[in-house]
């Protein structure tokens, strides 16, 4: 590949995390009855082993538009099952299947892992409107000796082709990238498994030229960008925004120019993660249960050490952030809150995207009052049974809404609440209207 390497490295980053998507699942066991049926996502099996029901399709294809484009490079990406045999020594010599092997230096459980398969193709000049490439990882076995018995890991050789074309689409090319598994017909689902590409993905750079996005397509591009069809597999822009070099067709639904979240603190697998509520169900494992973690997969050990050295700094970050996809917050001038555009609808994106709850005002006796701000508290609805006790008291504003009625609202913490700062680090604010509030002087006390 010769785009920057920075740039290279951003994509390989989401790439890794769709090879991985849920390769292992919490709470990260073997024993777990989730990760009895592993490989969720971009699983080619052999030929004939979905209509067999022992496996996958075999095949993923998709269409991508470029423009101005005189070749690409490509990159296929896969995991290939390894299956690792815990093996006990015997005193009579030879070994002895288990499903543990424990050693001074650790446990072994008998597990399917898998190893990363990368291949790179190209640069393929589009003066050969149509090329074949072979798309293989090959049969091993290992013998990992260990104090009191081995590991014996071992791997299925895995064939297929990966197949490009290229033809005029008006304004720009079409081109269609297909991966077959074109391996011998499986016995059964666990041969199935062991000879399919897993987590199949392709990332695409242009020789010259760029992409153009099918989310979002160019004018004279659009019906070109219709008429793309996708087996299994959804294109789009990889790399920073800005960057049309670079595509990744994968496996999952994601959209263009997708990035790992900056919080993140290492991968999880477990699809559709939420990083602080499995990191908080890590930290509240037993011992035990992490010992058998640890024993599943090295990938699991390395979450479970993750999660368990992982500092309150850290923790705090995995809490969420607060993001306007079409500004940046920190231009955003300081006011009241904006009115909605004419003809948006409360439910459309930009109505959300018209307001910013903690930079946004409100005029309360011709005082300006937002985050910050100190304001004592006035209930009079009585829409909550303690107003009563909160009555009098001075609060602290966290932020300014307005729902879909037009009502606005005040988010406070009462400051001589001892629970303020936590209740303020969750979110858990109190909400009062306008007409509830009396704003203060910064210096009353």
């Amino acid at each position: 590949m010769s785009v920057d390497s920075t740039v290279m490295d951003r994509a390989r980053a989401v790439a890794d995390a769709v090879l991985y998507e849920g390769y292992l699942l919490y709470p990260y066991r073997a024993t777990s009855s989730k990760n009895q049926a592993r490989w969720q996502f971009g699983v080619l099996g052999p030929p004939g082993a979905e209509r067999a029901g022992l496996g996958e399709n075999s095949s993923m294809s998709a269409q991508l538009l470029v423009r101005d484009a005189t070749g690409l490079r490509l990159m296929v990406r896969f995991l290939h099952l390894q299956h690792r045999r815990a093996e006990r020594a015997l005193e009579s010599g030879g070994y002895r299947l288990v499903d543990e092997l424990s050693t001074p230096t650790g446990s072994w459980m008998t597990w399917d892992e898998a190893v990363e398969t990368e291949l790179h193709y190209g640069p393929w000049d589009f003066s050969d409107p149509q090329r074949r490439f072979p798309v293989s990882a090959p049969a091993a076995t290992n013998i990992e000796e260990l104090t009191g018995g081995r590991l014996v890991r071992e791997r299925h050789g895995v064939h297929g082709l990966l197949d490009v074309t290229v033809e005029a689409a008006g304004a720009v090319d079409r081109v269609t990238v297909t991966v077959h598994n074109t391996g011998a017909p499986a016995v059964d689902r666990h041969d199935a498994i062991a000879r399919s590409m897993i987590g199949t993905h392709v990332i695409l750079e242009t020789v010259s030229g760029g992409f153009v996005s099918l989310l979002d397509p160019s004018a004279d591009a659009l019906v070109a960008a219709h008429g793309c069809e996708h087996h299994r597999c959804f294109p789009v822009l990889a790399g920073p925004p800005g960057c049309d070099e670079l595509a990744l067709i994968s496996p999952i639904i994601l959209y263009d120019h997708p990035e790992i979240a900056e919080a993140s603190r290492g991968e999880l697998f477990d699809a559709t993660e939420i990083d602080e509520i499995l990191t908080l169900r890590v930290m509240t494992m037993t011992d035990e249960e992490k010992t058998q973690a640890r024993a599943t997969d090295p990938r699991a050990a390395r979450i479970i050490d993750q999660c368990d050295g992982m500092s309150a700094e850290a923790m705090l970050d995995l809490h969420g952030i607060l993001r306007n996809p079409h500004a940046d917050p920190h231009c955003r001038p300081a006011g009241l809150i904006p009115e909605i555009p004419d003809g948006v609808q409360w439910w459309d994106p930009l109505a959300d995207n018209a307001v910013a709850p903690e930079t946004d005002g409100v005029l309360i006796s011709g005082v300006r009052v937002a985050r910050g701000s100190r304001v004592r508290l006035r209930p009079v609805r009585r829409a909550d049974a303690q107003d009563m006790f909160v009555a009098g008291k001075t609060a602290r504003v966290t932020s300014v809404h307005e729902d879909v009625d037009g009502e606005k609202h005040v988010g406070v913490v009462v400051e001589d609440d001892p629970g303020a700062t936590l209740r303020e680090s969750y979110g858990r604010h109190l909400y009062f209207s306008p007409d509830e509030i009396e704003p203060l002087p910064e210096t009353e006390p």
